[in-house]
């Protein structure tokens, strides 16, 4: 239960590092944030049988999808955060190291780029959008900021235990 308790906390860290970096950008450099509202809208029209979209943002807007969508993100995290767990075992969370936590920031971009993205409408990677490599890139780095939350969460998970 203390392990379950730890990746929780941790997942959750790490996606609000992931957040905070979004502000950063935001705030400094004037780059939109994602808008979690459509991972929302995605997951209440999943409900309904309709997995891909002609774009995301064309689709009729639901009540409580900014909701939904923060509440999703923040799972997702936890779920992340859960893999790199099964994968390494509590000894990680006891005695974290960067390289893994790295590791694991970009192999959690796997699900926007090939399945979040093509389902919203997006193409593969965001090879709809303009500026895709753009884009990626961005993807990228947020996805390592993920990961740099996870070795900082579990650094402070392991301080306070």
């Amino acid at each position: 239960m203390e392990s379950l308790v730890q990746v929780i906390l941790v997942g959750i860290g790490a996606t609000l590092i992931m957040d905070l970096w979004a502000l950063l950008l935001k705030v400094s450099f004037g780059i939109p944030s994602l808008n979690y509202g459509m991972v929302g809208r995605w997951f209440v029209y999943l409900t309904k049988g309709k997995i891909f979209h002609q774009g995301i943002m064309n689709t009729p807007s639901v009540s409580g999808e900014n909701t939904l969508g923060w509440i999703a993100h923040y799972v997702i995290g936890i779920a992340f955060a859960s893999l790199l767990f099964l994968v390494l075992g509590s000894a990680w969370i006891e005695s974290p190291t960067l390289m893994p936590a790295l590791v694991a920031g970009v192999v959690t971009i796997v699900f926007p780029f090939f399945i979040m993205q093509p389902c919203f409408g997006m193409g593969v990677a965001a090879s709809k959008l303009p500026n895709p490599n753009t884009l990626r890139f961005r993807s990228l780095l947020a996805h390592l900021s993920f990961g740099i939350g996870l070795y900082l969460s579990a650094k402070l998970m392991m301080t306070l235990t």
